[in-house]
């Protein structure tokens, strides 16, 4: 798994592509059956983040992207992106924002597009998120740079 979404190069072979598809489906499956052993008294308990994931918010918001088809953002071994996806990174390395949350951006490789596909690849993240009951908001940072701010949900939502 790649644990932020900012992974090495996607596979391009065939077989490659599989497996990791089956990877991320078995993953996001176990995330499930943990959120329906965990919250019992919830009417839609797989609607719901267990408290589980709020201890690893940066690898189970990255799992809830690519299980629902969003690519993850990729790097090179010389650290150079080499695709366009979502990374998700937590939210207290940027001062603007609060400790417990995470920040999902939308990167690229320079030139790539990225950018002008921001604002709508970052607004379906936040939908994703949010029917998997997340509070999550897009909003604009420094340099006018979109991002989703992901927290654990609201008491009594």
């Amino acid at each position: 798994m790649y644990e932020d979404g900012d992974g090495p190069p996607r596979p391009v072979d065939e077989r490659a592509v599989r497996a990791r598809a089956a990877e991320v489906r078995v993953a996001f499956e176990g995330l499930l059956q943990i959120r329906r052993l965990t919250n019992t008294g919830a009417a839609e308990p797989e609607a719901t983040p267990a408290p589980w994931e709020h201890g690893r918010m940066v690898r189970s918001v990255a799992l809830a992207l690519e299980a629902a088809g969003i690519p993850p953002s990729a790097v090179d071994a010389s650290g150079r992106r080499t695709a366009a996806g979502y990374r998700v990174r937590a939210a207290d390395e940027d001062h603007e924002q609060q400790p417990g949350a995470v920040a999902v951006e939308w990167l690229g490789p320079p030139g790539g597009g990225a950018a002008s596909d921001e604002r709508g690849a970052l607004e379906e993240c936040a939908r994703i998120l949010d029917r998997l009951g997340w509070d999550a908001l897009v909003y604009r940072g420094r340099g006018g740079r979109r991002f989703v701010e992901v927290r654990p949900p609201h008491p009594g939502r």
